[in-house]
């Protein structure tokens, strides 16, 4: 605990110190952008999902929600690795057709300081793409519950309610000495899958449907 409350103290000043290199027209947080248009049936459970659990939505359930224009999105990103380079150009591809106002940040020299940085631009949303994110996020989204982040191809392992994630068979790293799943295969990172996992999961932002995994199989 104390460790976490230290975690976060500094977090805290990182950001105020990072509030004047914040980028044009995104000087100060808002209030979340409401979604245009409506998921279909099976996109969500019949019940309110619980924090932390696991649910599949039916296939293209997501395609009718659509993020407003100059929707702020960050994309947090480590590594070169072809799963991680399949999801980078999912979300590059997602914010050109949508019309997202898209910023990246490469946080290989430090991902404390990438996430911070990333956070400190004030985003609607952050997208983490790259493995090695997982354990600095575990540290920096329990201490910031009104930044919502979205991890595609991976999840963390307690997740908080502002943290949703889209995994699937061949996916699913949880870090925290708990690896990489049996089942990882690097070939299952497809830009059919990325593309639907990152529309998947911005739609379950967007709908409120948060801290919880979407599977994707």
């Amino acid at each position: 605990m104390t460790r976490r409350m230290t975690a976060a103290a500094m977090l805290a000043a990182a950001l105020m110190l990072t509030g004047c290199s914040t980028a044009a027209g995104w000087e100060a947080m808002r209030a979340a952008p409401a979604p245009i248009g409506s998921p279909a049936a099976g996109f969500a459970p019949a019940t309110p999902p619980a924090p932390e659990s696991t649910h599949s939505p039916a296939p293209g359930s997501w395609d009718d929600v659509k993020a407003p224009a100059g929707y702020r999105v960050v994309l947090l990103t480590v590594g070169d690795d072809a799963p991680t380079t399949t999801l980078v150009d999912a979300v590059q591809d997602w914010a050109a057709e949508t019309g997202a106002d898209l910023r990246v940040v490469h946080a290989d020299a430090d991902m404390i300081d990438g996430a911070v940085e990333a956070m400190g631009m004030n985003p609607d949303l952050i997208i983490s793409a790259g493995d090695a994110l997982v354990d600095p996020l575990a540290t920096v989204t329990a201490n910031h519950l009104d930044r919502q982040f979205l991890i595609v191809g991976a999840e963390l392992a307690e997740p908080t309610e502002n943290v949703t994630a889209v995994d699937w068979t061949g996916a699913a790293y949880r870090g925290e000495g708990l690896g990489t799943a049996s089942a990882y295969d690097p070939a299952s990172f497809t830009p059919e899958r990325a593309a639907a996992a990152v529309r998947a999961g911005v739609a379950s932002v967007l709908t409120g449907q948060r801290g919880i995994v979407l599977w994707m199989d």
